[in-house]
């Protein structure tokens, strides 16, 4: 790398600043200033002969992300709005830089709650899912709020009464929901919608014997080369789960529901990126009985499956709430309401669950809304929410080491993590919870 140890100077908004190249390199070859260096990495001169580049923007935020630059600590004063420094950040590319220096890498036993966000919709919440960038999506009943990462309220996304199911990013710029068709409507089914305007911007078709069809979506999940899966439940024989192009909207597959199993009621569907199949999982109470299975799209075929019918289980113990699949693990982990943690091995088609130490069953009275168990797997760390707390295990035994807790809000309904934050929301009241990770400290 050929940067050069030069003094560069700024012309900003009148304002005349000096660094070094070395300084400016640390922006990043994707940032405004990275554009002023050529292949080499060295220092491209001024236009039109000048001493300095000139730049017609804010000066003190310049100063601030300079600073930042040089020292890799943010600090703000007083007199920036942080609001406008985000801006400035963004028009030079250093949105990276900030967030990272506002919180540091995800790290589940790390996590100190940041703040607290209160919808602004009538009803509980449903469902939160974190945005690859910092924000997040919620779902009240047919309604859809986005929050960017600097949790800002974009226009909220009305579905006029069609109950939603499941949100999930396609990107940073757009969001993809899926609903419950309204009787005689036909208007169900998933819309690929913008993020920060809230307009529909193509709706997703369901093709059966050449005829376009109307159908409820349900959970969804998507692949790293830019496949939407999502279960559907039509009126006739399209049960099942759909494939379609994110890119262009269009239907590429469907495999359609086996005789016994339940795949058009889903609750969940997870890709793997290693097997390169869908896992897909109908759990109970929406079934009398819990069936998780391994799709395979290329040879359109079951490759492993498991269900609960039959099984020498308790009753309260085979009521799987929640699964994900950990293919470093070859295993399945599923929760029941009591919190165990169950797993069973993706080697052996149909095996048992081997169900964890019961000691952490819950004691004492049942909150008067209980909510389900979710599970997630981040960064090598699983996590299990269980009433107004979410519970954190690391290291081959899965051992729990640490717990997040906060007393507003009550039970928790659904969390999600990414773009480095966990989002927990809350079902008693219209509030979600935003933990981060605190920077490492400036030495």
């Amino acid at each position: 790398m050929g940067v050069q140890k030069d003094v560069v100077k700024f012309n900003v908004g009148g304002r005349i600043f000096q660094t070094t190249a070395t300084t400016l390199a640390n922006a990043g070859r994707d940032s405004f200033f990275g554009a002023l260096f050529d292949d080499n990495w060295d220092l491209q001169q001024p236009p039109n002969n000048r001493q300095e580049f000139f730049i017609d923007r804010n000066p003190d935020c310049f100063a601030v992300l300079l600073d930042l630059l040089r020292t890799g600590d943010l600090y703000i004063p007083s007199n920036v709005p942080e609001r406008l420094l985000y801006r400035e950040a963004m028009f030079y590319g250093l949105i990276d830089h900030v967030r990272s220096a506002k919180w540091g890498p995800f790290d589940g036993n790390r996590l100190k709650l940041s703040r607290s966000v209160t919808g602004r919709a009538p009803g509980d919440g449903t469902a939160i899912r974190a945005g690859p960038v910092g924000g997040c999506c919620v779902a009240h009943g047919s309604m859809v709020h986005v929050f960017d990462w600097m949790l800002e309220e974009h226009p909220p996304i009305n579905l006029d009464y069609q109950r939603v199911n499941d949100i999930g990013w396609v990107n940073s710029e757009h969001v993809l929901i899926s609903a419950c068709e309204r009787l005689g409507k036909g208007d169900g089914g998933m819309g690929l919608f913008s993020s920060s305007t809230g307009d529909l911007r193509y709706k997703f078709n369901v093709v059966h014997d050449n005829q376009i069809k109307s159908y409820t979506a349900g959970a969804l999940s998507f692949s790293a080369d830019y496949k939407i899966f999502a279960s559907c439940k039509g009126r006739s024989n399209e049960y099942g789960i759909g494939v379609w192009d994110q890119v262009t909207g269009k239907q590429m597959d469907f495999f359609y529901e086996s005789p016994g199993w339940s795949l058009g009621d889903a609750d969940k569907l997870q890709w793997l990126n290693e097997s390169n199949c869908l896992l897909v999982a109908t759990l109970f109470p929406r079934k009398d009985n819990c069936y998780i299975s391994l799709l395979d799209f290329r040879e359109k075929r079951m490759v492993w499956s498991w269900s609960d019918i039959g099984a020498p289980f308790t009753v309260d113990e085979k009521r799987v709430r929640d699964a994900i699949a950990m293919e470093e693990c070859n295993s399945v982990c599923v929760v029941n309401e009591y919190d165990d943690l169950g797993f069973i091995d993706l080697r052996i088609n149909g095996g048992s669950v081997r169900w964890s130490s019961r000691s952490r069953l819950l004691k004492g009275k049942m909150p008067d809304e209980p909510c389900y168990p979710k599970l997630a797997l981040h960064n090598g760390q699983l996590f299990s929410s269980m009433n107004d707390s979410i519970s954190v295990f690391c290291g081959p035994d899965w051992v729990l080491t640490s717990r997040l807790r906060r007393c507003y809000g009550g039970s928790i309904c659904d969390f999600s993590i990414g773009g480095d934050r966990l989002f927990a929301l809350h079902s008693e009241e219209n509030v979600f919870d935003v933990w981060e990770t605190p920077p490492p400290p400036v030495i």
